[in-house]
Parts: structure tokens; C-alpha cells; sequence
């Protein structure tokens, strides 16, 4: 497969039937299948889809949306750094789903480093991507990629988006 051809749409443009996807939860798509449009209509979440026109299908997505996090849950030594408000702007990474038929071929990665570049490129202010891994598999993926724990609890994750700078 040619990482290449594929592309990156907005759910509202997608034209490939949605029960074509097929994650290895059943959460993540019935989540795609039923409750994603309704999210973005009520603009409190919008959804990045990675298609492979080529073969019409649905390789991933990901959802992502505004968010706040308390300031005391952020380790001592980012609390320094930051001004004493009570909670700091993020953007949550709602949800990252691959199908099943493209797992091992280094897409996930692909769907985080286009959702992190999307939220570094925007023009609205933001400390970090915060994720809530499911499991521990899930907290171990984003932990490869620099995610860091909060709120002492290692399924809680976050993302400084200085890193990127």
C-alpha cells in the first residue's frame, strides 16, 4: 500500500458507506456507524477520516474537540510554567480508530502525527492533546509517541504541543 495516495477528508465530505469500517472495537465503530454525525452537528466534536480512494475504503479516523483540564493535575513541574488560571485549554483526541485490515502497517501513527499537526497548525490556543486510553494497549501506543500521564492515573494522557515548536 502506498501511504502516499491515501488522504485525509472531514466526515461531512465522506462517501463511503460507514459499515464498510471495521475497528477491532465495537465501541469505535458503533460510535462511527450511529453517534459521530450527530456530535458534529451539535459542534461538539468533528471527525477526520482516512480513506484509500483508490480501493474506496476507510482506513481510520479520529475525532477531536475543545477541552480543558485542571491545572492541578498537570505534574508541579508543567504547573510552574503555566499562569495560575484553574483549568488549561486542550484539545481532546475524543477517539482513533483503524480498520482492522490496515492494522500493522504504521496507519495509527499516521492518523496521531495528521491529528496533532491539525491542532498544531490551527489558529485557536491550546497547552496539549489530552486522550483517555481505554486500555493499557491504548495507553502504551500514545506513551510510545511522547504522551504523558496526569492526574495520577496512566490511562489519562496528554500531549505538550511545545514539543512541536
Amino acid at each position: 500500500m502506498d501511504i502516499a495516495k491515501l488522504s485525509f477528508i472531514r466526515f461531512s465530505d465522506l462517501t463511503i458507506p460507514r459499515n464498510t469500517f471495521s475497528s477491532s472495537s465495537e465501541e469505535l465503530n458503533s460510535y462511527f456507524y450511529t453517534q459521530v454525525s450527530q456530535d458534529i452537528k451539535r459542534r461538539v466534536t468533528n471527525c477526520f477520516v482516512l480513506i484509500d480512494p483508490e480501493n474506496q475504503t476507510i482506513v481510520g479516523y479520529y475525532t477531536l474537540a475543545a477541552s480543558s483540564i485542571s491545572l492541578k493535575d498537570l505534574p508541579i513541574e508543567k504547573q510552574k510554567k503555566l499562569p495560575r488560571y484553574p483549568s488549561v485549554p486542550v484539545v481532546r483526541l475524543g477517539r482513533l480508530a483503524l480498520d482492522k485490515r490496515y492494522i500493522g502497517k504504521g496507519l495509527g501513527r499516521f492518523l496521531l502525527v495528521d491529528a496533532i499537526l491539525r491542532v498544531v497548525n490551527a489558529d485557536i490556543a491550546a497547552y496539549a492533546i489530552v486522550v483517555d486510553a481505554k486500555d493499557k494497549n491504548a495507553a502504551a501506543f500514545y506513551q510510545k509517541y511522547g504522551f504523558l500521564s496526569y492526574a495520577d492515573n496512566d490511562k489519562l494522557l496528554y500531549y505538550p504541543l511545545s514539543y512541536w515548536k
